[in-house]
């Protein structure tokens, strides 16, 4: 047998591509990120310059003199103006560093580096925008020899009337809560009666749609006005005789009834039809099953919006002074018409904040709390399905 000769020819190699390569060649090309970087690097110098001269402005009072408030806004102002512009000098180096890499071949580090730089160049915007607005206050603070600080946040006038501004303060949290105690009951009475089945009802469910449109339309403080001065003039034997605090009570119970039916309204239609139907079958009555099934789990819905008006009803307990209610604010203003100076309306403003932020931080917890469960229930019910 003869041999076969052998090809003079090698074959060529070829490597086939790896699933690595096949992925990175489909990827779509980095978002631009040297533009970006370039603007925000601008931005943070040309804030850089503006604090220095913002606080060599501030530094100095109509004498001349360098101030120790005008020296430390400015080195402040200057140290996170030179922290902002290196921090964007970092998104330009990994803008540089993502077209490289991108020149390369490699585009997943591309895609990385470049979604890195543009993190780096946006947050250099938002802390430069920021601190703009901080510079902004300062120079309107400071303006006129300081006169609005003078005005407004004067030291001494704050704590001359700190303690009678505070005390009247509490005439306002129990207008408050007594207030918000009739709303809670009124508002849920109006939203069941609104909602009430059959053709029978019709009458009743006109009267509450009425009454929330109209007490929805007027303005609190045209309600407080005639309730506070109606009343007493009209000499009605049960309502004639009472001190202002009630006045404001029933007048603010009055107007939030409406606001918190609609939100009692809106609970009650997110509880599903079948939650319903589920408890009739079972032979509840409409009543037992508004009472045991449908209420309970439209009122934990509602909590937080029911917190929301709670914080407007306290905010409006301000308008009382104008049925002569010796609130915090009537008493603020008599220390301001005294002492021709408003810094004890500054404290009552304090007063509002140290209340309403708690309240709508819990808000805030409570939603999230509510969006977590729901995520968690979506993923169970998920879970569940596959399973079967």
């Amino acid at each position: 047998m003869t041999a076969r000769p052998a090809d003079r020819t090698a074959p060529t190699t070829r490597t086939a591509p790896t699933v690595a390569d096949a992925g990175t060649s489909r990827l779509s090309p980095p978002p631009r990120a040297v533009g970006l970087a370039v603007a925000a690097l601008t931005t943070a110098v040309l804030l850089l310059v503006a604090a220095g001269v913002v606080g060599g402005a501030v530094a100095s009072t109509e004498e001349r003199e360098p101030t120790v408030a005008g020296l430390a806004v400015g080195v402040v102002g200057v140290g996170l103006g030179a922290g902002i512009a290196w921090y964007a000098a970092r998104g330009l180096r990994l803008a540089h560093s993502a077209r490289r890499q991108d020149a390369d071949g490699d585009r997943l580090t591309a895609r990385e580096l470049a979604a890195r730089s543009r993190a780096h160049s946006l947050g250099a915007f938002s802390t430069s925008l920021t601190l703009v607005l901080l510079l902004a206050v300062v120079v309107v603070l400071t303006a006129n020899d300081a006169s609005i600080v003078r005005t407004f946040f004067d030291p001494d006038h704050m704590a001359a009337s700190a303690l009678d501004v505070t005390r009247a303060f509490g005439l306002n949290l129990v207008i408050a809560v007594g207030a918000m105690a009739f709303v809670l009951v009124l508002g849920l009475v109006l939203a069941v009666v609104r909602m009430l089945p059959g053709d029978g009802a019709r009458p009743l469910r006109a009267l509450a749609i009425a009454y929330i449109d109209v007490m929805r339309a007027i303005p609190s403080i045209i309600v407080l006005y005639l309730i506070g001065f109606g009343l007493p003039l009209a000499g009605f034997p049960l309502f004639s005789g009472l001190p202002p605090a009630w006045y404001a009570i029933i007048a603010l119970t009055l107007t939030y009834s409406a606001y918190v039916a609609e939100i009692y309204r809106a609970g009650i239609e997110a509880v599903h039809p079948s939650q319903t139907g589920a408890a009739r079958s079972l032979g509840l009555s409409y009543g037992r099953t508004l009472r045991h099934v449908v209420l309970p789990q439209a009122v934990r819905g509602v909590v937080p919006p029911l917190l929301s008006a709670f914080i407007a009803l306290q905010k409006d307990t301000a308008l009382v002074s104008i049925i002569g209610a010796v609130d915090a604010f009537s008493q603020a203003k008599f220390f301001a018409s005294s002492n021709f100076n408003l810094s004890s309306v500054a404290v009552v403003a304090a007063l509002f904040v140290i209340i309403t932020i708690p309240q709508a931080r819990l808000v805030d917890w409570l939603l999230a709390r509510d969006a977590s469960r729901r995520g968690t229930r979506r993923r169970t019910r998920s879970h569940t399905g596959s399973a079967r």
